[in-house]
């Protein structure tokens, strides 16, 4: 078999986390949130924020509690001005009237005034450096080096007061960049990149340092997964080179509503969980902020755990691969799975009726028997595997089905049909299909050697029933890479005892992480036998798209709203859900205000954007097409874009 050669790029001192090859938490410094501290030893932390107007004290206040019931540790609660920082108090002393302690977060974009007010009142206070005591429009500007440094020192004097607050009020803060929202001197200098998400964080930490002030949190947030894994991952390798370790919020920004923002939120969350890093957790949902908890922590509870020093032994201190860069593995192509070809969806339909066909609608094909064919859907699996069961009808032809090898050797009509079997006894198979062999391999416990001896026929299911599965499957892709062993893989994950709800978010991440870095052909989830095979199907379809290494179905990048929102945001999504879901590949950003908007329009291929009150302004990429739409007339605008662009079917 053909090898390849194998890129060498060293770990600066570990890397990014502790250990590439078992779960290791990185410490990071304790930083004192109100009476909850956050990193250090500490739980990873639960909170979401409000989406009332911060002016409706007891709204928000009602809204506060229910995220509390629902797990909220901390509750952030903008401040776009002076009123609404001001009336902060006037909630937080509701809210201890009634005997609710949570510690409070203001949010704050383009206004210092706002933000030292509020660092007065509440616990923390979260600054966003691509726009704090910035212009709210951003335009590409060449910086020389020394108007870079002019505007540096620019924002220094701007931003030292609030440090100063913060320093004598015991109050946190959170330096949070958003991929959609860099500063002008970030983008001349770094473009739109996870580099530069990590410089825009860089310079308001050492300007807090400089000033001797620690109490940090930092975020990275993105809603592209890939750009988020990659800053949170630099941000460590270069906090870790500059002597520090501040704690991680993690979240993806903008994720959507129901599955998807499930699903997208546990791939980019979760990838870095594995990875040890991560002290307080965000899930931002189209949905009502109550819950969001509840999600986040489902994914926090996989991880009690408590942080620990940095691991010598078996360190991986060499990496064949760039986990700051997406690069899909390369790999040899057998039939349609590997090379070029995006990653395929593999189900069990073992225990499945095989005499009614009625039941691969739940997988993608729709049986007409009236005309006796099969109408393949977008999100329709690539193989199925059935075991040792054998079906009494003709399955689709674009359908290959999976038996164990023995019940394979007994078929009369082997086409379409192929066989599983194990790595230790491949070898000796008398027979073997002369176009697809799927070879079953462990993760934890497996013979390097006799992969290597492979013909170019085998595509691996790797498996794995390690405690820290992602890590353990990962040292496999590793070694494979420093092999230049170029067999494709398919990766399997059992879940037992799981309701449907902790499958989708496990899922995620387990499959998510080793998709982000580059890693596998295909997946395969075994979910427990009372989650429907149809829900399977599409939860993998939906970590394929959440990756973006398979686009199936059209995507939303629409904000979980907030105090700043123009118009109800939940209703609008699925309005708009409603009319242009069909349009597999197109994505649409919905916005409920200006502060992420033009940004993370830079992620969509269309935007629709709250500009004042029933007001929209839409955009193409970064670009405005029409500004202050009526919002009864926005969406067949929209529509019309898309239709003028040539990207509309019916």
């Amino acid at each position: 078999m053909e090898e390849v050669p194998v890129k060498k790029i060293v770990a600066l001192n570990g890397g990014y986390c502790n250990s590439l090859n078992q779960y290791s938490r990185f410490l990071t410094r304790e930083v004192n949130i109100g009476d909850i501290p956050m990193g250090g030893l500490n739980p990873i932390r639960i909170q979401s924020m409000t989406t009332t107007d911060t002016m409706n004290t007891i709204g928000t206040v009602e809204q506060t509690i229910r995220m509390v019931e629902s797990g909220c540790e901390y509750v952030r609660i903008t401040a776009p001005s002076m009123k609404e920082a001001e009336n902060l108090a006037n909630i937080k002393k509701e809210l201890r009237y009634r005997g609710y302690n949570v510690p409070l977060v203001a949010d704050i974009h383009f206004t210092p005034n706002a933000a030292e007010a509020a660092a007065r009142i509440v616990e923390k206070v979260r600054v966003n450096p691509g726009n704090y005591a910035d212009k709210k429009r951003f335009e590409n500007i060449e910086y020389t080096h020394l108007a870079y440094q002019a505007e540096l020192e620019r924002i220094y004097k701007k931003f030292s007061p609030l440090v100063k607050i913060c320093k004598e009020y015991g109050t946190a803060m959170r330096i949070g960049t958003n991929h959609g929202s860099l500063s002008d001197r970030i983008m001349s200098q770094y473009g739109d990149t996870p580099r530069g998400m990590v410089e825009s964080a860089m310079e308001f930490i050492r300007m807090c340092e400089d000033l001797n002030f620690y109490n940090l949190v930092i975020s990275m947030k993105a809603s592209n997964t890939q750009i988020m894994v990659q800053a949170y991952r630099l941000l460590v390798e270069t906090m870790v080179k500059e002597g520090m370790n501040y704690p991680l919020h993690l979240g993806v920004t903008e994720a959507g509503d129901g599955d998807d923002g499930r699903i997208k939120s546990a791939v980019g969350i979760g990838t870095l969980l594995e990875d040890g890093l991560g002290d307080t957790i965000r899930v931002s949902l189209t949905e009502d902020p109550e819950f969001e908890a509840p999600v986040a922590k489902a994914l926090a509870d996989r991880y009690v755990r408590p942080a620990t020093e940095a691991i010598e032994n078996e360190r991986i201190a060499v990496l064949p691969y760039n986990p700051y860069v997406y690069n899909r593995r390369l790999t040899q192509p057998v039939q349609h799975i590997g090379g070029h070809h995006h990653p395929v969806v593999m189900l069990d339909v073992s225990s499945k009726n095989l005499k009614d066909p009625y039941f691969l609608t739940e997988v993608g094909y729709n049986y007409n028997a009236g005309l006796d064919k099969y109408n393949m859907a977008d999100q329709a699996c690539d193989l199925v595997y059935l075991g040792d069961a054998l079906p009494s009808f003709s399955f689709p032809g674009n359908l290959r089905q999976i038996y164990n090898y023995d019940t394979w050797l007994g078929l009369r009509d082997k086409s379409n049909c192929h066989p599983l079997s194990i790595l230790e006894t491949y070898a000796g198979n008398a027979v073997k299909d002369p176009f697809l062999n799927l070879v079953l391999v462990n993760a934890d416990d497996y013979d390097l050697a006799a992969i290597k001896q492979l013909d170019e026929t085998v595509v691996l299911v790797l498996e794995t029933s390690a405690e820290h599965g992602m890590a353990a499957q990962r040292s496999f892709f590793i070694s494979l890479l420093e092999q230049g062993i170029v067999l494709p893989v398919i990766i399997r994950r059992t879940y037992t005892g799981v309701n449907a709800d902790d499958m989708t978010l496990f899922a995620a991440t387990d499959l998510g992480a080793l998709l982000t870095d580059g890693f596998g052909d295909g997946v395969w989830i075994n979910a427990p036998i009372e989650v429907e095979l149809a829900t399977v199907n599409a939860v993998s379809f939906i970590i394929l798209q959440a990756t973006r290494t398979r686009i199936s179905k059209a995507e939303y990048i629409s904000c979980p709203s907030c105090g700043r929102t123009l118009f109800d945001l939940q209703e609008t999504t699925q309005l708009i859900r409603s009319r242009t879901d069909h349009l597999k590949g197109i994505k649409i950003g919905i916005m409920g205000c200006i502060v992420n908007g033009p940004g993370e329009m830079a992620d969509a291929d269309y935007g629709y954007v709250g500009a004042g009150p029933d007001r929209i302004t839409l955009y193409r990429g970064k670009e405005v097409v029409k500004k202050n739409v009526s919002s009864a007339n926005a969406l067949d605008d929209l529509i019309d874009l898309i239709r003028e662009d040539g990207n509309w079917v019916e």
